[in-house]
C-alpha cells in the first residue's frame, strides 16, 4: 500500500509539467491557476493519492467486482486537485488547499464508487490522528451505499483491512491504531452536532429535506483542532426551488466563472445547458464524463427515446442524465403541448350535450370550484373542457400582490368568479353548479372525499340523484389512468380547452409523482402552484372513459332541476 512520505515534496505555484496543467484543466470550465494565490500544486502528493485509489481501492460490484479501480481522466483531475493542491494556513501549517468540493454529473457516473475511493484514500494516507468521518446523505439508505463500497474495498484489500474493524449495526469502520473512524449519518440534523470531522461526504445532496445537517457540518470544520477538514458533496441536479442544493450550485457555478474568487472551494460541474438539443449525443457527453464506460449508451438512447414519447418523463431524462434544473420535479405538461389544444370552446354549442363533472373543494381559503367535459358528440370533434373556479377575494388581493398571479384581472375577464370575503362561498358554488345543470346532461358528479359529503348532502336534498356522484380517489389507482388518458388527448389533439389562460397557468405548474410501476398522479405537494383545474380535468376524464354508453335520459332534454321547479 502506498504510504505518505515526509520528504520535502517540490511545490510551484505552476508546479506541474504541461501534462499536470492539462489534467488540472480537465474540470469543465474551471481553471484552478487562476485563483491560486499563495496555494502551489505538488504533483507528487497527486500521484500518491491516485496510485493509493489505482492499487488498493477495487470495484465490489457488477461485472467488475474485484478489479482495480483505474481512475478515467476527468476521476484522476478530481483526485489530483483535491489531493495536489497546498498552501500554508494562518498557523504556518502545509494543508491541502481546498477545504469543500461538489461533484455534480448525471446519474450513473460512479459518484458513489469515487467517492468511496477518495474516503479511503484520505482515511489510510492523510497524516491525521482521531479521525472523525462521515458518510451522509438524505436518506440512511443513500448514505449505507457510500459506506457499503467504502467497506467493501477495504475487505478486499488485505493491508486496508488488517488495520481496521467494521461494526454493522451501527455502520462503522474503526482504526485500531489512533480510533479513527468512518461513520453512516442521515439527514436527522436534530440528533448530530457535527463532531470534529475531518472527511464528510454528502451523497445526493439535491434530496436533503433542509439545510440542517449541511450547516451543523459546516459549523463543525471551524475546529482549530483540525487542519483540513473537507467536505465533498455528491449531485445530480435539484430541480428549481430554494434549497441547499441548488444554493451550492449556484456558488459553485459562480467560483468557476472566476465571480467568486474562493480558492478553497472546488466546482466540479458535467452538465447539459438548457438549450442544448437535449436528443443528441454530444449534448450528453457534457453531463455524463463516463458516458461509454459506466454510462451505457445503449441506456441512453432508449431513455432519451422515452423522454420524447412520454411528456411526463422529459424533465426526469435531463434533470437526473443532463444535469438540467427543471421547474417541476417531475414535468408533466409541456406548454408547448398544452397550448396546441387551444382549440376554441363555444358554451352556447354546447348546450343539452352529455358531459361529466368533477369537484375540487379541497380548500375553501383558496381556489375551489368544478369542471365540466363534454365528450365528442361525433367523429372528428373534440374533448372540450370548461372550469369554473372560485376565490375568496380578499385572499385573491393577497395573493396577488405576493405571488403575482393576476387574480383580479382574471376575474374581470370572466374566468374566474370572485366570492365575499377571505373564505370561499359555497351557496354561490352551488347556485352556479343549478345553472349548468339546466344547460347541460350532467352523466355523472365526480368529487374528492375529502370535505365535500357536506356539499354532496345539499345537493342530494335538492334533488340531484344520489347514484350521480362518483367518490373519486386522489392515489394512483384512481389517478394513473386518466392522467396517461389526458396526456394521450394532448399528444393527439383531442381535446380544446379554449386557451384559457388560468388553466395554462395552472398546467405549467403541475409535477406529478410516480411509482414503481409507472404510475402517475399530479403531486399538489410538488407542485409550483395552483392546479386545481387540471386536477378537475383529469377526475372528469376519469368518469368519462368508465362511464356506460349513452343512455336515453330525462336530463338529456331538460338536464337536471330541482324538486318542484
Amino acid at each position: 500500500m502506498p504510504t505518505a512520505t515526509k520528504k520535502r515534496k517540490s511545490r510551484t505555484k505552476g508546479g506541474a509539467n504541461t501534462t499536470w496543467q492539462r489534467l488540472l484543466r480537465l474540470l469543465p470550465g474551471y481553471d484552478p491557476f487562476l485563483q491560486a494565490d499563495d496555494c502551489w500544486f505538488e504533483p507528487e502528493t497527486a500521484q500518491l493519492y491516485i496510485d493509493f485509489i489505482e492499487q488498493c481501492c477495487s470495484h465490489i460490484e457488477g461485472a467488475l467486482a474485484g478489479q482495480s479501480f483505474l481512475l478515467q481522466r476527468w476521476q484522476k483531475s478530481i483526485v489530483a486537485n483535491l489531493f495536489g493542491w497546498q498552501k500554508m494556513d494562518a498557523y504556518g501549517r502545509q494543508v491541502r488547499r481546498f477545504r469543500e468540493a461538489l461533484i455534480y454529473c448525471g446519474r450513473k457516473n460512479g459518484k458513489t464508487p469515487l467517492a468511496a475511493c477518495l474516503m479511503n484514500a484520505a482515511f489510510f494516507l492523510d497524516d491525521e490522528v482521531g479521525q472523525q468521518n462521515f458518510c451522509a446523505a438524505g436518506e440512511r439508505d443513500q448514505a449505507t451505499l457510500s459506506f457499503r463500497h467504502i467497506d467493501g474495498m477495504q475487505k478486499h484489500e488485505i493491508e486496508m483491512s488488517a488495520l481496521v474493524k467494521d461494526y454493522t449495526a451501527t455502520k462503522t469502520i474503526v482504526r485500531h491504531e489512533d480510533q479513527s473512524f468512518i461513520k453512516v449519518l442521515s439527514s436527522d440534523a436534530s440528533t448530530k452536532h457535527g463532531g470534529n470531522p475531518h472527511i464528510i461526504l454528502v451523497d445526493e445532496l439535491h434530496v436533503q429535506r433542509d439545510r440542517r445537517l449541511i450547516d451543523v457540518f459546516q459549523t463543525a470544520m471551524a475546529s482549530l483542532n483540525r487542519k483540513q477538514p473537507l467536505m465533498i458533496h455528491l449531485t445530480t441536479a435539484d430541480y428549481v426551488r430554494e434549497s441547499i442544493c441548488n444554493e451550492k450550485y449556484d456558488y459553485a457555478c459562480k467560483v468557476r466563472d472566476g465571480i467568486i474568487n474562493d480558492t478553497t472551494f472546488l466546482p466540479v460541474i458535467y452538465e447539459a445547458g438548457p438549450k442544448d438539443d437535449w436528443t443528441k449525443i454530444s449534448t450528453w457527453k457534457k453531463a455524463n464524463p463516463n458516458l461509454g464506460v459506466s454510462v451505457s449508451m445503449d441506456f441512453m438512447k432508449r431513455e432519451c427515446k422515452r423522454a420524447q414519447e412520454i411528456p411526463t418523463y422529459e424533465n426526469t431524462f435531463k434533470r437526473l442524465h443532463l444535469n438540467i434544473r427543471t421547474e417541476q420535479d417531475v414535468r408533466w405538461l409541456p406548454m408547448e403541448l398544452w397550448n396546441s389544444c387551444d382549440f376554441a370552446v363555444n358554451e352556447a354549442e354546447l348546450v343539452g350535450r352529455r358531459c361529466f363533472a368533477a369537484f375540487d373543494l379541497s380548500t375553501n381559503t383558496d381556489i375551489a370550484g368544478y369542471g365540466l367535459l363534454f365528450p365528442p358528440d361525433e367523429d372528428g370533434d373534440k374533448w372540450s373542457f370548461i372550469p369554473r373556479l372560485f376565490i375568496p377575494r380578499d385572499n385573491a388581493e393577497k395573493r396577488e400582490y405576493r405571488d403575482g398571479v393576476p387574480y383580479i384581472t382574471w376575474s374581470r375577464e370572466g374566468l374566474i368568479n370572485l366570492t365575499a370575503g377571505n373564505v370561499v362561498d359555497y351557496d354561490i358554488i352551488q347556485s352556479e353548479f343549478w345553472a349548468d345543470a339546466k344547460r347541460y346532461n350532467i352523466a355523472e358528479i365526480a368529487f374528492d372525499r375529502w370535505g365535500f359529503e357536506a356539499f354532496r348532502q345539499r345537493f342530494i336534498a335538492d334533488g340531484i340523484p344520489e347514484d350521480k356522484f362518483i367518490s373519486f380517489g386522489q392515489g394512483f389507482a384512481s389517478m394513473s389512468a386518466p392522467s396517461k388518458e389526458l396526456e394521450k388527448m394532448l399528444l393527439s389533439r383531442e381535446l380544446a380547452h379554449g386557451g384559457n389562460p388560468v388553466l395554462a397557468w395552472m398546467a405549467s405548474n403541475v409535477s406529478v409523482d410516480l411509482d414503481p410501476a409507472g404510475n402517475i398522479k399530479p403531486s399538489k405537494k410538488t407542485s409550483t402552484g395552483r392546479i386545481d383545474g387540471i386536477v378537475m380535468l383529469i377526475m372528469a376524464i376519469g368518469r368519462a372513459i368508465q362511464a356506460p354508453e349513452e343512455r336515453q335520459s330525462v336530463y338529456e332534454t331538460r338536464g337536471i332541476i330541482t324538486l318542484g321547479g
